[in-house]
């Protein structure tokens, strides 16, 4: 079984994340990490390649040139290679272009059998990409998926959201988005990572996928940065002082927030 894993770097979640003055996220203004949610895709990807002898685990990323720091954390992790698709002209690109592009990049792998992928990334929160992924390739979609196995060649998976479980089975090849809960991620090991920097990367253009820069970018997203404002700061809380009507205070407070 072929399983790719789409990989994003990001801004550190832990740092002070600006946009710059056309709308965009300032990428540079922050030290950059592979999201924590990718990481729990590749331990998903490593855990069915150790469960199905023969598999293989390939990366791919669609970044500037530093995302091959990303790509060497996740082929550390024991992935056993990467695609990097690095393109000037991919700057700025939309949901929309991302997904095409994500898509082609595919296309380049041999045989894939099963994508794997964030639900979504810290940096954007949109959690449309997979689905739309899915959706260019014309294979089936599972999202938000907490318990992954593959068998007989069909993917199962617990579907985890806020209407309730679901369990869905598909035939390969699909494309699953995993949500945090699916597993811990395993830290790489000394061994792991020296064993990562043999490890082939192949680095694409948008020409060697056959993806026309005109169809991608900030100049040709179907969506726009209209406005943004920094986040309040938080507010002091309410202290209730307990009189002996402490309970008839909380319980106003509550009706106050509609809490009940």
């Amino acid at each position: 079984m072929n399983i790719v894993v789409l990989v994003k770097q990001v801004p550190d979640t832990y740092s002070e994340r600006k946009l710059r003055d056309d709308g965009v996220l300032d990428r540079d203004a922050t030290d950059a990490v592979l999201d924590e949610i990718n990481e729990r895709a590749v331990e998903a990807a490593l855990q069915l390649k150790e469960a199905n002898d023969g598999s293989e685990v390939t990366v791919l990323t669609m970044g500037p040139d530093r995302a091959t720091d990303a790509i060497r954390k996740a082929l550390s992790m024991g992935a056993d290679k990467a695609v990097h698709l690095s393109d000037e002209a991919l700057a700025g690109s939309d949901a929309v272009a991302t997904a095409k592009v994500l898509a082609k990049a595919i296309g380049t792998v041999e045989g894939v059998d099963l994508v794997l992928a964030g639900n979504e990334a810290s940096d954007g929160r949109g959690a449309a990409v997979p689905a739309m992924v899915a959706d260019v390739l014309g294979w089936p979609a599972m999202t938000h998926v907490r318990e992954l196995t593959v068998e007989g060649g069909a993917v199962t998976g617990r579907r985890e959201t806020d209407d309730g479980v679901t369990v869905l089975t598909a035939e390969l090849p699909v494309v699953v988005s995993v949500s945090e809960k699916i597993n811990e991620p395993r830290y790489p090991s000394f061994k792991g990572i020296m064993a990562a920097k043999k490890k082939p990367v192949a680095t694409l253009s948008l020409a060697d996928v056959g993806v026309d820069a005109g169809e991608v970018g900030l100049a040709h997203a179907l969506t726009t940065v209209t406005s943004a404002s920094p986040k309040p700061p938080k507010s002091a809380g309410e202290k209730v002082s307990d009189e002996g009507d402490g309970g008839d205070k909380i319980a106003s407070f509550l009706v106050g927030q509609k809490l009940i």
